[in-house]
C-alpha cells in the first residue's frame, strides 16, 4: 500500500505517437463549475489531500501537449490550484456549456491566435490518462479532420444498452481511429461486432472550435442530449482515436465515493483502475 501522500498516476496504457507537426500548437483548456446541480462545488471536493480539478490538472499536464489552463467560473477555484503551475482563468457563471466556457477562456488567454489547437479536457475526470489526453491530438495531423476526440470498446454487456454510455458509430480508418459518423445514447450499431463507448474529450482546431460556438444547437442534438452532433449535422468531420480504458467520469457521490477509492490506493502494475 502506498503512502497516503503519494499521488496516484494512472496507467499509461497504449504508446501513441503524438510527434506534432511544427504548426500545431496545442493549448488544453479544463472547464470548471462550481454550480453544478447533482455535485455543488464539485471540482474543490477533496480526493486523496487534493481537489478534484487538481487531479484533472496533474493529467493534463503529464500529457506534456502544451500550456495548461483552466476556465473557472469562481476564483475560489484558482485559490484551490495556487501553486500547479496552471493559469486560472475566470470566465461568465451563465454559460451553457463547457465548450463555450473554454472558447472565452481561449480569447483571454491567447487573443493573438497563437494557439491553432485546443484540447478540452473535462474537469470531472480525475483518473484520465495522460496517454488518453495526447491520443486525442493525433488525428488533426489530417488536414481534412476539424474535431477529434476518444473512445473505448464497451467490454460490460450491461454497457451496451445504457442511456448514460454514450456509444461513437464510426468507419474504421486503421486499428485505432475512426471516422465518426454518429453518435447516440442507443444501443448502436446493431448486429454484430464491438460498441464503442465516446469519452467526452475533445481538440478542436481554433477556427472549429469558433465554428462551433457560433452554431445553434441542432435537431439531433437536442433529441439526443449530445453536443457533439451539431458538428456533424454541420458537416464538420470528427474522427475518433480507440483507448484501452474509460476515466471515471464523477457525477453522483457514488462516483467521488470511487474516485476516493481509487486515487487513495495504487493500481496493481498495469491494471486498468479508472472502471
Amino acid at each position: 500500500m502506498p503512502e497516503a501522500s503519494k499521488p496516484y498516476k494512472p496507467p499509461l496504457l497504449r504508446p501513441f505517437d503524438t510527434d506534432l507537426p511544427l504548426a500545431m500548437n496545442p493549448v488544453v483548456l479544463i472547464p470548471a463549475r462550481l454550480s453544478a446541480t447533482r455535485l455543488p462545488n464539485k471540482p474543490l471536493l477533496e480526493i486523496a489531500g487534493r481537489p478534484m480539478i487538481a487531479h484533472v490538472v496533474a493529467r493534463a499536464m503529464e500529457a506534456d501537449l502544451g500550456p495548461v489552463a483552466v476556465a473557472a467560473d469562481s476564483a475560489e477555484v484558482a485559490d484551490a490550484l495556487a501553486g500547479t503551475g496552471a493559469r486560472v482563468l475566470l470566465t461568465r457563471p451563465d454559460h451553457p456549456s463547457g465548450t463555450d466556457r473554454i472558447f472565452e477562456a481561449l480569447q483571454q488567454l491567447d487573443p493573438a491566435g497563437r494557439h491553432d489547437v485546443v484540447v478540452n479536457v473535462q474537469g470531472d475526470l480525475p483518473t484520465v490518462s495522460p496517454f488518453a489526453v495526447a491520443a486525442a491530438l493525433s488525428p488533426l495531423t489530417d488536414p481534412d479532420v476539424a474535431i477529434a476526440t476518444i473512445a473505448a470498446e464497451i467490454r460490460l454487456e450491461h454497457e451496451r444498452s445504457d442511456p448514460n454510455v454514450v456509444k461513437v458509430v464510426g468507419s474504421p480508418l486503421g486499428p485505432d481511429r475512426l471516422r465518426a459518423l454518429y453518435f447516440t445514447r442507443a444501443s448502436a450499431p446493431s448486429g454484430e461486432g464491438p460498441l464503442f463507448h465516446h469519452i467526452g474529450l475533445y481538440a478542436y482546431r481554433r477556427d472549429a472550435l469558433e465554428r462551433f460556438v457560433a452554431l445553434p444547437p441542432s435537431s439531433l442534438e437536442k433529441r439526443e442530449r449530445l453536443e457533439q452532433l451539431r458538428a456533424l449535422e454541420a458537416g464538420m468531420r470528427i474522427d475518433v482515436m480507440l483507448v484501452d480504458d474509460v476515466p471515471l467520469g464523477v457525477d453522483t457521490p457514488e462516483d467521488l465515493d470511487r474516485a476516493r477509492a481509487i486515487l487513495g490506493s495504487q493500481a496493481p502494475s498495469g491494471a486498468v483502475r479508472a472502471r
